[in-house]
């Protein structure tokens, strides 16, 4: 969804998932538009397969850092494993991404990194210590890189949504009674759409949002405002 609005918005979008098919199909729907894209594969969480990915580009204006996962699972039953896999994912890989896109904009004098962080990034929620313990950590790594960077002219922002119906929350979605809890914390008194997160995305891509910096727009419904 980011891909397609920011193609539709101008740019030339390098679209990037661990399944060349995925961004294959991304990429061609955006040149049927008449967009430019292209399609790489690259497993984030390998350091080395980033470096190399990452390194072969010339050029980098704008990073949607939105590779992440959720295993819900409660604080005293939660295993290393699901741990490892979210802090691999969801810290470990955003940081080095984003490391990686902002040695391409401070060689060429400025850019955006959009981090993808969630209305679990402001607030706690049975069931997601992990889960929120990393979007957290996204939300200080927004503050404190937007700060380093500044001065290079290199802007560095979040996006946090409330629960979007994309495809890893759809089987959770099928029990009644975690659909009805979560539009129950919004106010708005509706689950998200992918749709609804792009508008934030494209504007904080945007030289509209120039002097932006080190701060998440919340697209939440509402979720945090109490």
């Amino acid at each position: 969804g980011c891909a397609l609005a920011l193609a539709e918005a101008g740019a030339e979008v390098i679209a990037v998932a661990r399944t060349g098919a995925e961004v294959e199909k991304v990429a061609a729907e955006i040149q049927a538009k008449g967009g430019k894209a292209h399609a790489m594969v690259c497993d984030v969480t390998d350091e080395a397969n980033v470096a190399e990915v990452m390194g072969g580009l010339e050029r980098l204006d704008i990073l949607v850092n939105n590779a992440g996962t959720n295993v819900p699972v409660g604080f005293l039953k939660a295993e290393t494993e699901t741990l490892d896999l979210m802090i691999n994912l969801n810290i470990r890989a955003a940081f080095l991404v984003a490391q990686a896109a902002g040695r391409i904009m401070d060689r060429q004098g400025g850019g955006v990194i959009i981090h993808l962080s969630s209305t679990f990034g402001k607030v706690g929620r049975q069931g997601a210590s992990i889960y929120s313990g990393t979007k957290h950590f996204i939300e200080g790594l927004t503050k404190s890189t937007a700060v380093e960077l500044a001065p290079k002219n290199i802007r560095v922002v979040a996006v946090g949504p409330t629960a979007i119906e994309t495809p890893m929350l759809a089987e959770r979605l099928k029990d009644p009674a975690v659909a009805a809890d979560l539009r129950g914390n919004i106010p708005l008194g509706r689950l998200g759409q992918i749709e609804d997160v792009l508008g934030a995305v494209v504007f904080l891509a945007s030289p509209a949002a120039s002097l932006i910096t080190g701060t998440t727009i919340m697209v939440d419904g509402g979720w945090t405002a109490p």
